[in-house]
């Protein structure tokens, strides 16, 4: 009976902000920034900088991965896989067979004024289940805050709850997923209310759920009917009630964040579906780009029971689409990659038609980071180490190219005046010259 009432509470809290919910715009909480879509309303990063320029810190971060950082307040945190000496007797190392070390998965927390680090703590040393795509890491899915609670997210690894000062509140195994061909693990966990939710689309029996971010027990469960995707779910808020948006190779759907009841449903998009779900205005946006490449406009007004090939989508293309980077809406105009080439389209939200693209971005590698935005610029960083500045708006307009010294696979951070990219082996601080 206890548990039941206070699963009934933590439900009655699902659709409560909290006063963390408020505080966000200036912090960095998720993987796509403060308000889920990789944009901010406030602070001013630098356009330009170089390995001289502009650089107000500069620290190497032990092990490897491409989890985006996050912050709040004067701290920063990170997640990594640091790969061990000690060996696994009698393991593969060939094709995509997980490496035959040990690795320990950690979070570290670094003070924002200078990079030091306050805390470390090692959530787990494993080895891995399986291998991962030469360009991934053991350490790919993001993690999330709320202001008073850190969740590190390692997938397989597991989930670990901690306060901001590193003490472990609560940690949750989900299971072993089998992630198709080895490309290794990627969704991140999304935070809403009193809820923590997580898609775990794998090769064998997928889900979604929904956990009390208090106690990491389960409020709703709800099987899919999906194999591998990265899609990290995006809850939007439509005429006074809560979805929660999942995108995928058969079917995005709707759910209800309350229950975790089906709302609706419509396929159309390819294999391999990875970027996150963008909405404005009464309108989602998902999209795909392996094979098959798509996007589509569904219009939530017109959203209930199976909605394929109906007007409920509003358009929808099939080339030029991103395969890992997440794309942005900015002043009803959609940027994306193609695939993941350095190669950018900018659409009229609205029309589906193409402003401009597809556009070759001179001096940049594949791109896997998701865009981010602010005082009207869009920032493209790419493996090679080159982050593109474009001018948000209906012609292609670069305003810098700034190059570092390592690739930068993890999406961009901007919270205030700075400006966080990490590398492969450093965090930088990106900040005007004092």
């Amino acid at each position: 009976m206890k548990r039941r009432l206070l699963i009934f509470l933590s439900l009655c809290l699902l659709l409560t902000p909290t006063l963390a919910d408020a505080e966000q715009k200036s912090n960095w909480p998720h993987w796509r920034g403060p308000n889920g879509n990789g944009l901010v309303d406030q602070g001013d990063p630098p356009v330009e900088w170089d390995e001289t320029r502009n650089i107000r810190w500069k620290v190497k971060i032990p092990g490897t991965g491409y989890a985006t950082p996050l912050v709040w307040g004067e701290r920063i945190f990170v997640q990594t896989a640091i790969q061990t000496e000690k060996a696994v007797e009698g393991a593969d190392a060939g094709g995509r067979s997980a490496p035959p070390y040990f690795f320990q998965y950690s979070v570290l927390a670094l003070d924002r004024r200078n990079g030091e680090v306050l805390w470390e703590r090692m959530v787990r040393e494993a080895h891995p289940h399986e291998g991962m795509h030469p360009t991934a890491s053991f350490a790919s899915t993001s993690g999330a805050t709320d202001g008073e609670r850190l969740y590190a997210y390692f997938g397989s690894q597991g989930l670990y709850c901690f306060d901001l000062d590193g003490n472990l509140k609560w940690e949750k195994d989900l299971g072993k997923a089998r992630i198709a061909r080895s490309f290794g693990e990627g969704s991140s966990p999304t935070i809403y209310g009193n809820a923590l939710l997580i898609n775990w689309d794998h090769e064998g029996d997928s889900f979604i759920v929904a956990l009390d971010k208090l106690t990491g027990e389960e409020l709703w469960h709800n099987e899919r009917d999906e194999r591998t995707s990265w899609s990290t779910p995006l809850v939007v808020e439509h005429k006074g009630k809560h979805q929660v948006i999942v995108s995928a190779s058969k079917r995005t759907r709707g759910y209800d964040l309350a229950s975790g009841k089906l709302i609706w449903e419509c396929a159309g998009l390819g294999a391999n579906v990875v970027p996150m779900p963008l909405h404005a205005n009464g309108v989602v946006y998902v999209t795909s780009g392996h094979r098959d490449p798509a996007m589509q406009a569904i219009l939530l007004d017109k959203a209930k029971g199976d909605i394929t090939g109906s007007d409920a989508v509003l358009w929808s293309i099939h080339q030029d689409t991103p395969y890992v980077s997440s794309p942005i809406l900015y002043g009803g105009r959609l940027y994306f990659m193609k695939n993941r080439y350095s190669t950018l389209s900018c659409y009229d939200a609205e029309t589906g038609e193409a402003l401009y693209g597809p556009q070759r971005l001179e001096g940049m590698k594949d791109v896997y980071a998701s865009l981010v935005g602010v005082k009207d610029r869009v920032y493209i960083s790419g493996l090679g180490g080159t982050t593109l500045v474009i001018k948000n708006g209906p012609e292609y307009e670069v305003l810098a190219s700034n190059k570092l010294d390592e690739p930068i696979g993890a999406s961009p951070v901007m919270v205030d005046d700075e400006l966080y990219l990490r590398g492969n082996e450093h965090l930088y601080c990106i900040a005007k010259d004092e």
